[in-house]
């Protein structure tokens, strides 16, 4: 009697061990279950950027609005290969090649803000290292500092085909940032473009590189009270930068961890019900044995 309790008693450990360990292992699977699809709404809420490069051989003409205030435009002209022409006297209007549109319209921010923007086409030819050559000339001014405001946007031809030309620049201005450049000086701006696609949507973002040279006065000092700007814009080198917004979480890869994860628990389910009733089973065989031994001893 004392062996057969001992098996017994041996057995109902070993099972209550398996089932404990069933229930550790059904825990880790639901555990992982819930890490997996975690981690898979975590991607997809936070795609990574993809940064990628694309050569052209020419870009689409930009549009440059400039507001010149109270100067006066001298030169407005495209060169090739770096060439920069002779400065034009004040008393000289140079025959001009850019192609150039006046616009007249009120601030965004404020309607009682009016604004006179000079919108010229930008250059687009970057193999032969195209260039717009800018001179602009003012006798006075009544603001603090001296300095001329522009705005580059995406594309010239989207002005020229607008049916109402103020609320278009009205529209950029709000989207695209400002910057200046000051007289006495040659403002070279070299021209980046970067085109961001996300979930639906497309920004166009122009990014820039600019270097100031001084220059150098050899009018008659009466004359000097003219104040010269210069500016230059041109193609930086013939790549757009794509930024895009990848989702890296894969629906596939966490539909087969879950496959696994399920069926691990309905094994462990199973096992775990399989071994209950061997439980039961063995204690009911046990009882029997017992009541039979205590009928022959009665």
């Amino acid at each position: 009697m004392a062996v057969g309790f001992n098996k017994a008693c041996l057995k109902n450990v070993f099972t209550v061990i398996l089932v404990l360990i069933y229930l550790l292992l059904t825990t880790v699977a639901v555990f992982l279950a819930y890490q997996t699809i975690s981690d898979f709404m975590e991607k997809l809420n936070h795609p990574v950027m993809s940064v990628s490069y694309k050569e052209v051989e020419e870009f689409a003409a930009p549009g440059i609005a400039l507001y010149p205030g109270k100067a006066q435009l001298l030169s407005c002209k495209h060169h090739y290969h770096d060439n920069i022409p002779p400065l034009v006297a004040l008393d000289i209007l140079e025959e001009r090649n850019c192609i150039k549109e006046e616009v007249i319209y009120h601030g965004p921010y404020s309607n009682q803000t009016q604004k006179r923007a000079i919108v010229v086409r930008g250059p687009t030819d970057v193999r032969n290292r195209e260039l717009l050559f800018l001179q602009f000339s003012r006798n006075e001014t009544e603001e603090d500092f001296s300095a001329i405001s522009y705005m580059i946007f995406a594309k010239f031809s989207d002005m020229l085909e607008s049916s109402d030309k103020a609320a278009f620049m009205m529209d950029c201005e709000r989207n695209y940032s400002m910057w200046t450049f000051s007289g006495g000086f040659r403002t070279w701006v070299k021209m980046s473009l970067v085109k961001t696609s996300g979930r639906g949507d497309e920004s166009v973002e122009f990014r820039q590189e600019s270097n100031v040279v001084k220059y150098i006065d050899k009018r008659p000092p009466q004359e000097q009270a003219n104040e010269l700007f210069f500016v230059v814009f041109q193609w930086r080198d013939p790549f757009i930068q794509q930024v895009k917004d990848i989702v890296t979480a894969n629906p596939w890869n966490t539909i087969a961890i879950l496959c696994g994860v399920f069926m691990a628990l309905f094994k462990a389910a199973d096992f775990a019900k399989l071994s209950i009733k061997w439980t039961i089973k063995i204690r009911k065989r046990n009882l029997r044995a017992k009541m039979r031994e205590l009928n022959q001893i009665s």
